[in-house]
């Protein structure tokens, strides 16, 4: 068989494999299957996953017991058990193009079958420690959504960092950087998505001042944001009952208004020109439950938990209420009441805020976006910029940047899970979370003691 003949065999046996492949389910996650991808018939969605796990070089973990249920909508909870799915399923990362770029290496590698042992030292690290000479970064345990920020979490022993992201260039090793590399990425001739680059390599570096670019831009990102309070009327007369109707009425202004702000911070983004109309409706769409429940937890958690939880405490819910509360509404509220003491304890200023909102609101792994490669730049660029910003600002505090960034999967993850809650139990639900966290507010405040000092977290 000539070369020409093969050719044409082996496109018309991808073909076949193709046609195949949209009459099943992914092999990973069970969602519709696109095609034959590094040797194993998946989507799209767990073919990117893989590609950018293998190629930044990231080591995830699992908060659970690493058998994490694995579908369509539950693969974005952990990417610890996703990825080490991909692996046992026989996804081959030697399919991956060294280079990064799109399609494999080699159309004929198949499904591998590798030992515990072998897929152990993936997902530990092990295997990509001797490949080069960088510091290992965890990434997030919780809610990738194939996700957004660089990983979104990290064990207690390492800090979050994108760094890796960049290792798919195998000329650039991060600890070995030569004065010429270091110059091309601190020069004022730098690419405009490149002059960020500098926290990869200083950022250890205790006590310094802030970046300059790093103080533009959070500057900017604060003048974006309407920061005055809500201005949905949340005041009820002394011995009013407010009825189940009449609080999830005024849940829906408060939501409304809480998603106009959101519109309007999109327009005042210093990036706004920077991505499509289209991206922008995709973006919004996709993370708005989000963006409005970190808002309540930080910038607007005094009014939450003043004026909103005053009128909760009217509102008196029947005994069918109480007994028809759903498991996936108790799941909720237990999350909503962790998140609230640990934002409490965590005290996050407006400039940490903004940046969080950014890096949740530009999730590059949302579907149907048309210019990926420049969200992932801009995700970056706030990684960075967040994280240069808490290091300055909170020096005696070095796990600060960690824990931050480790709310936004929980985030997520009840945003997820908020959607199942029927919506006549959104009441009840508010009621029993804002109770709950006045009334530990209330007692922190009451047990305080001089030893919690301005300024420090509170150890978890």
């Amino acid at each position: 068989m000539n070369e020409w003949q093969w050719d044409r065999k082996r496109h018309e046996m991808d073909s076949w494999e193709d046609d195949q492949a949209e009459q099943r389910s992914c092999l990973i996650c069970g969602d519709r299957a696109t095609g034959l991808h590094y040797g194993i018939i998946s989507c799209e969605g767990c073919k990117g996953f893989f590609k950018r796990s293998i190629c930044n070089k990231r080591v995830y973990r699992c908060s659970r017991d690493k058998n994490c249920e694995m579908s369509r909508k539950q693969r974005n909870r952990c990417q610890y058990c996703r990825l080490l799915k991909c692996l046992q399923m026989g996804m081959n990362r030697k399919a991956i193009r060294e280079d990064g770029m799109p399609g494999g290496r080699n159309k004929s590698i198949g499904p591998v079958q590798i030992s515990d042992e072998e897929i152990e030292r993936i997902m530990s690290g092990q295997e990509f420690k001797d490949e080069a000479n960088m510091p290992e970064h965890t990434w997030g345990n919780n809610g990738d959504s194939d996700h957004s920020s660089p990983g979104n979490g990290v064990s207690d022993g390492n800090q979050p960092s994108p760094a890796s992201t960049l290792s798919s260039n195998r000329s650039v090793e991060l600890n070995g950087y030569t004065a010429a590399l270091r110059e091309q990425y601190i020069g004022s001739a730098v690419a405009q998505h490149y002059q960020f680059l500098p926290h990869l390599f200083g950022y250890t570096a205790q006590p310094r001042s802030l970046y300059p670019q790093s103080h533009t831009l959070i500057s900017q990102l604060v003048a974006a944001e309407e920061l005055a309070p809500l201005g949905t009327p949340m005041l009820i007369e002394d011995g009013y009952r407010v009825t189940q109707v009449e609080l999830f009425a005024l849940l829906c202004r408060l939501a409304d208004e809480l998603l106009f702000r959101q519109i309007s911070w999109i327009k005042k983004l210093p990036f706004f020109c920077e991505l499509s109309i289209e991206d922008y409706t995709r973006l919004l769409s996709a993370t708005w439950q989000e963006l409005i429940l970190l808002a309540c937890l930080t910038v607007y958690s005094a009014q939450i938990l003043g004026d909103l939880a005053n009128v909760t405490d009217k509102y008196t819910p029947s005994d069918d209420e109480l007994q028809g509360f759903s498991e996936d509404g108790m799941e909720v509220m237990e999350k909503l009441i962790y998140l609230f003491r640990k934002f409490h304890q965590l005290k996050v200023s407006n400039e940490e805020y903004a940046c969080m909102k950014a890096i949740n609101f530009l999730n590059q792994d949302i579907r149907g976006l048309t210019n990926v490669s420049q969200l992932e730049q801009l995700n970056k660029r706030y990684w960075y910029v967040c994280q240069d910003y808490t290091e300055y600002k909170y020096p005696h505090q070095p796990k600060r940047f960690p824990e931050i960034m480790m709310c936004l999967p929980e985030i997520r993850c009840i945003a997820g899970k908020l959607v199942n809650v029927p919506l006549e139990q959104l009441p009840l639900l508010f009621k029993a979370v804002l109770h709950s966290c006045k009334t530990s507010l209330n007692n922190y405040r009451t047990s305080s003691s001089p030893c919690v000092t301005k300024g420090t977290a509170p150890a978890n």
